[in-house]
């Protein structure tokens, strides 16, 4: 550095160094982890320092520590943690369907009010929703564009071990809330399940923020990442007071791996979270008692003949093909949307795109136009539990006008027959549905697909009835047919074909409290996702691949090559790593030239045995207390002193010494390049020497996990998807040989496992994507001694679009 002068050495510093200043949560896990020993140390010299004195006072104090620590120890069990979730989140459901209520009672305020002009009425009917799907998009895209969407494939990622960027915030949280409530208060076919799975996430994450305080072991990233999963089932829960089938739903979405130890979390968690959601419309006296979220009363004697269930079976596999064409016109769609001259269009109007989506779903729901021949008058939660009436409207003799008016006249047109109004509905609400979930909006497609299923299945189970009018009749009894059955079955296998779920046949079960049907119901989501899956993936992992979130596919079915195929022929044999003998020096050099989040660290460059990895921040952190301030000042200090002790003893041999030393003390104020009584070439100078110091990497934690090359396919596959890996060091013989990371595994199952079915669209870019923004990081050490502008910095965090940059 001798060679460079000022300004250059200021320059090249600032460009250098920048990557030595971005703290850590490993860091701050280290210091609050090591604050929290220190503290429980000092109450326990407390607690004994009081216990062997005597006395009133004394007593008392120690009572009052006593009961401070079992306070503190009790805040930070889980099951505070748990109670705190699942009531939080079943009162945030409760005042979200209390948003969307009074949003939808004012929308038909206004139409009844104007049903008397028809220009008035539509202009009415079509504004309002209108209005508040363009204020939701907006508030979405302009403030926290991460809110948007479903919120499961971005969980669904994070709990594979990769953190994004600004998705587990408190913005993004108020943002998705705020945003869901007027997007569902508008009347438009959308769910609000998805989104409050990431809310659920949300406010576990900023649950944990607070426990913390209480117990360290909340900032672990393991721990974190057991309770996020938890967090996941609260949030399905919440929803639909359905503890097993929510829990279940979740692990079938979120998750790969399930760790059994946090099942009784989840249905701790998810059983408040329902029973808050169902007693809060008691107590505001919205219901009388606690029943089921959309109660039936089918016939228990006699529930259905076993000739019914080829039929049951028959709607299974027909829902089996309508999910794997819901998804794939959803891919149509977004394709379209991304087109090069479409986009650019929409992305100069980014409200554009959902004001026409909307104008066209409000128009075509418009009761006296084509909304009288499709029920369009009634809400989604109304129009499934009319779908769910166990009464018969086709059945020949039937009173319309008996309890079941208010059902069956909805349906009921002077134009149309109850078929074509079902046929209808089904038809319209489908496409309706794949065109809405393509806003940029918080959105949800469990409700609305299970709405369309359930109209389908009525469709069938009203069909059944014309066809047999009196029932089946075999020895001697009656069986009736009970169409709201068939809509049971319709609902929970279309919505299993969409998500890939089996879970939906519990959850059904306890959505209506009817059991007897659930022989059928089972039958037809076995079947219909046997048929989805063949053609389709979920629309989840759809999502997960059309934001080029870091994706593991699923391993293929009958293929043999998986178990032949070993991890050396995959593996990137260029592998950047540090040696436990390296200089500061060195360890610079690799950080700046390896951007990579972890390092693998040999015994020497000659042996290559690995010895384990540590994280980047962890490197960071090491350089940045090597060059530190604190470190510079406590030279300044040393060196003071020796002068000093120099200067004294001159002092003795020679008088003249005093003017000497005040003159160089002169020297050191009147130099205007200074800094802590250093000029910049003697910083530059200081930080050389430090920088040819040998690392000690004993303050580090040293991972150990590694790979053997010869470990199979199938094995890694496990593994990653066991573990939640991104990444992982490949060895022969304990020597450093190779890398895996998702990219390379991912590349290696697609060219090795032949995938069935229809091919899956191109990943694409979300248009909701478009507008996220990457945050600068703090400045370091020498930034604030320089002064220099900031320069590109290394991600420690992973966003969308550089999920492949996680590992080399």
């Amino acid at each position: 550095m001798a060679g460079v002068d000022g300004s250059d050495q200021r320059a090249l510093h600032s460009e250098q160094t920048l990557e030595l200043g971005s703290s850590t949560k490993k860091e701050a896990d280290w210091l609050t982890e090591s604050g929290q020993k220190s503290s429980v140390s000092k109450r326990r010299q407390t607690l004994d320092l009081l216990k062997k004195s005597t006395g009133c006072c004394s007593k008392c104090r120690m009572c009052m520590l006593q009961c401070q620590k079992f306070l503190i120890s009790c805040l930070g069990e889980d099951w505070i943690f748990l109670i705190l979730l699942g009531l939080f989140m079943g009162f945030l459901s409760w005042a979200m369907d209390c948003c969307i209520e009074t949003c939808l009672e004012a929308r038909r305020v206004m139409y009844d009010h104007l049903d008397s002009n028809v220009l008035l009425s539509y202009i009415a009917w079509v504004t309002f929703p209108l209005v508040l799907i363009s204020f939701a998009a907006g508030f979405t895209q302009f403030v926290a564009p991460e809110a948007a969407g479903s919120g499961i494939p971005e969980m669904k990622t994070i709990l594979r071990g990769v953190m994004l960027k600004k998705y587990l915030t408190f913005k993004t949280f108020a943002v998705k809330f705020i945003s869901l409530a007027f997007a569902l208060g508008s009347g438009m076919p959308l769910g609000k399940e998805s989104p409050f799975v990431h809310m659920s996430s949300l406010c576990a994450s900023l649950l944990f923020k607070f426990m913390s305080l209480f117990g360290a072991s909340y900032e672990h990233r393991s721990r974190k990442m057991e309770l996020l999963a938890v967090a996941c089932g609260v949030g399905v829960c919440s929803c639909f007071a359905a503890p097993i089938g929510g829990v279940l739903f979740s692990i079938e979405v979120t998750t790969t791996f399930f760790a059994v130890r946090n099942y009784w979390r989840a249905i701790l968690a998810a059983t408040l979270a329902a029973i808050v959601y169902r007693v809060l419309p008691v107590w505001a006296s919205a219901e009388e008692t606690i029943t089921a979220l959309f109660k039936t009363h089918f016939p228990v004697e006699f529930p259905f003949h076993l000739y019914e269930l080829p039929v049951f079976a028959g709607v299974g596999i027909a829902c089996g093909f309508g999910g794997a064409l819901f998804v794939y016109l959803f891919g149509l769609i977004i394709r379209f949307t991304r087109k090069k001259t479409v986009s650019k269009f929409f992305m100069k109007r980014r409200l554009l795109y959902p004001a026409l989506v909307t104008l066209l779903v409000s128009s075509l729901t418009f009761p006296p136009g084509f909304g009288q021949f499709m029920a369009g008058k009634l809400a989604q939660n109304e129009a499934l539990v009319n779908l769910l009436d166990n009464q018969t409207w086709a059945k020949q003799g039937t009173d319309w006008d008996s309890d079941h008016t208010g059902h069956s006249e909805v349906w009921k047109s002077p134009q149309n027959s109850v078929f074509m109004t079902l046929a209808l509905f089904t038809i319209a609400k489908f496409l309706m549905t794949v065109l809405s979930i393509t806003m940029p909006v918080p959105y949800g497609a469990f409700m609305p697909t299970f709405i369309v299923g359930a109209g389908f299945g009525r469709l069938v189970g009203e069909g059944m009835a014309a066809w047999f009018p009196d029932g089946i009749h075999t020895n001697g009894s009656i069986y009736p047919i009970v169409p709201g059955s068939y809509a049971i079955v319709g609902a929970a296998s279309l919505s299993g074909a969409v998500t890939h779920t089996v879970s939906t046949a519990i959850m059904v079960i306890e959505l209506t409290g009817q059991i007897t049907h659930i022989l059928p119901v089972i039958v037809a989501v076995i079947l219909a996702n046997a048929v989805a899956q063949s053609l389709q993936p979920s629309i989840y992992d759809f999502l997960i691949r059309i934001k080029k979130l870091p994706y593991l596919p699923e391993l293929g079915w009958g293929h043999h090559d998986m178990f032949n195929i070993r991890v050396k022929d995959f593996m990137k044999r260029d592998v950047k790593y540090i040696t436990s003998i390296c200089c500061y020096k060195e360890l610079h050099n690799v950080l700046m030239s390896a951007h990579v989040e972890t390092l693998a660290l040999v015994e020497s460059a000659e042996s290559m045995i690995l010895m384990g990895s540590i994280e980047r921040s962890q490197l960071q952190s090491l350089l940045s207390q090597q060059l530190s301030r604190s470190r510079r000042l406590e030279y300044i200090k040393e060196r003071a002193a020796a002068e000093e002790k120099h200067l004294s003893v001159v002092s003795d041999s020679n008088s003249d010494a005093g003017p000497q030393k005040a003159s160089q003390e002169i020297h050191f104020k009147e130099d205007g390049d200074v800094e802590d009584e250093m000029t910049y070439k003697e910083i530059a100078e200081w930080e050389e020497k430090q920088l040819d110091e040998q690392v000690d990497f004993s303050s580090c934690k040293i991972e150990e996990f590694q790979l053997a090359e010869n470990t199979s396919l199938y094995k890694t596959h496990t593994i990653f998807s066991l573990v939640g890996l991104d990444h992982i060091y490949v060895t022969c013989s304990g020597r450093l040989v190779g890398v895996v990371s998702l990219q390379e595994l991912s590349e290696a199952i697609k060219g090795s496992v032949k995938v069935k079915g229809a091919k899956v669209p191109r990943p694409l870019t979300s248009l909701r994507d478009s507008g996220t923004g990457t945050s600068e990081p703090e400045a370091t050490e020498l930034h604030k001694l320089w002064d220099c502008p900031k320069n590109k910095s290394l991600p420690c965090e992973h966003s969308p679009s550089k999920s492949n940059e996680k590992s080399q």
